[in-house]
């Protein structure tokens, strides 16, 4: 009997991993949306955050996870984008270290403004647990739409994330 459990716990994993595996999130297209959060930590976030910002896809911007450091004129410049984009338009968020606290930054954010719809930037194989934390801190009134950055992960990173995602959706279930 214990065995048998082992290989069906086994084999779903498995089977859940085929699936978080093959199936990565994809980037969106240029749908208008009221805001657009990217989370900090990969190559293309932020990139893909502006150029949707700069082409009206969204009104403002927040980059959740910048490191207190860092100022609006050096990330303009890193990224080849007019200052005046970052003083009207995008907020630096610098309170996030990781995914869970990148959600809290991010309902922080959003209860003090009025947007119905958020675009999430991240990279594909992130973007699952991003989404799953972000919902459980967002009020429900927000609509949040996925748009991930194409990416070419190894199978080590790829177990890791799944397993990150599957504790964070059983802690879930039991509230945590």
């Amino acid at each position: 009997m214990i065995v048998r459990f082992i290989a069906l716990t086994l084999l779903a994993w498995m089977l859940g991993f085929a699936w978080f595996a093959i199936l990565l999130p994809q980037p969106l297209d240029g749908r208008q949306t009221d805001a657009i959060v990217v989370l900090t930590g990969g190559a293309g976030r932020i990139d893909r955050g502006l150029s949707l910002l700069q082409d009206g896809a969204a009104k403002r911007m927040l980059i959740s996870g910048v490191d207190r450091s860092v100022r609006p004129a050096e990330l303009a410049a890193q990224y080849d984008a007019p200052e005046r984009l970052f003083a009207c338009c995008i907020t630096l968020g610098r309170e996030a270290i990781d995914t869970r606290s990148n959600a809290i930054e991010t309902a922080h954010w959003l209860e003090r403004r009025d947007f119905k719809t958020v675009r999430l930037i991240t990279t594909d194989w992130h973007m699952r647990r991003s989404a799953l934390e972000l919902r459980q801190a967002l009020p429900g009134r927000v609509t949040l739409v996925y748009d991930a950055v194409p990416s070419r992960p190894s199978l080590m990173m790829l177990v890791r994330e799944y397993n990150k995602y599957l504790l964070r959706r059983a802690a879930a279930l039991i509230g945590i």
